[in-house]
């Protein structure tokens, strides 16, 4: 049997789609539908039902799929070993959220870079969710770090923690705010406050408010800027009111930078997701990276 015609195989069965399939492996769609269409005539059984948004395997294509995987995975380690003879260190390439990736995800990492021939080098990129999972699927990434959950058996998913978010200014707002207004009022006590925000739909300021609140902000954004680390120091300054993940912005609030505005009974949270191409974990460096940061992460939450 064809290892080309296997290989475009388990693309299919894992992207669950001839045109995702396509452009993973850098084929035209009527390409991957010839080379499906061989191997099932090979096979003389459907492995595929087509549907009208992409296909689901039949129970022949998911027991060729369990099979056959496996062995084709250890192949490819095989083949990029070999490229890869001159350089005593393999590439890990990890996508993240800017924050997060930086001050939780690297410094983790960093500890394996170079282990006495036993690590690995390491890029890195940032992005929002739905980049990294697009970028992780299209291959350009080993390991994605997400808040979003992948769907689909092209990409697996591990919870890797929860973050706590945080509602903070300036000691200066606290004092004019004041705790009884807050307490008393809800958020119609800072309606006055500017805010301090990532993005102008408010993603942080606004998910904090449906889930205390249970309602709408209603001031826009005063300053907005994409990077939370951003975000922290302008709230520092006095600019205004901001939502913020509470390991970002610990330090801060124990120097006194600012001020916790609220202490909800249940704060927000929100998760993160280790997600990697489903079988490249048969990787030795892409297992090994993905098991040191959920170690790492453990102590994270």
């Amino acid at each position: 049997m064809d290892l080309a015609l296997l290989r475009t195989f388990v693309t299919v069965h894992r992207a669950g789609s001839f045109t995702r399939a396509a452009a993973l492996l850098g084929l035209s769609q009527p390409a991957v539908t010839s080379q499906i269409r061989t191997l099932e005539r090979q096979l003389g059984r459907p492995l595929f039902l087509r549907q009208a948004r992409g296909v689901t395997p039949t129970t022949i294509g998911d027991e060729l799929a369990h099979k056959a995987a496996p062995h084709l995975d250890a192949l490819v380690e095989i083949t990029e070993s070999g490229l890869e003879e001159d350089s005593s260190l393999r590439t890990l390439h990890l996508a993240g959220p800017p924050e997060f990736t930086a001050e939780r995800a690297l410094p983790a990492l960093t500890e394996l870079t170079g282990e006495d021939g036993q690590g690995f080098a390491l890029r890195a990129s940032f992005g929002t969710a739905e980049e990294t999972l697009e970028g992780l699927a299209a291959g350009h990434h080993d390991l994605a770090i997400s808040t979003v959950r992948p769907r689909g058996a092209l990409l697996s998913a591990t919870a890797l923690c929860d973050e706590e978010h945080v509602l903070v200014a300036a000691p200066s707002w606290a004092e004019r705010i004041g705790p009884g207004p807050l307490r008393h009022a809800g958020p119609s006590a800072l309606e006055h406050v500017p805010v301090v925000e990532v993005h102008e739909s408010l993603p942080f300021v606004a998910r904090y408010w449906a889930s205390v609140f249970d309602s709408r902000p209603i001031a826009p954004g005063t300053v907005v800027v994409p990077d939370l680390r951003a975000v922290l120091a302008c709230a520092a300054a006095g600019a205004g009111l901001a939502v913020l993940p509470r390991y970002l912005c610990a330090a801060s609030l124990a120097r006194g930078d600012v001020v916790a505005l609220h202490a909800p009974t249940v704060p927000p949270l929100r998760t993160y997701f280790l997600a990697v191409r489903t079988g490249t974990l048969a990787m030795p460096h892409i297992a090994r990276a993905h098991e040191w940061l959920e170690r790492a992460a453990a102590d994270w939450c």
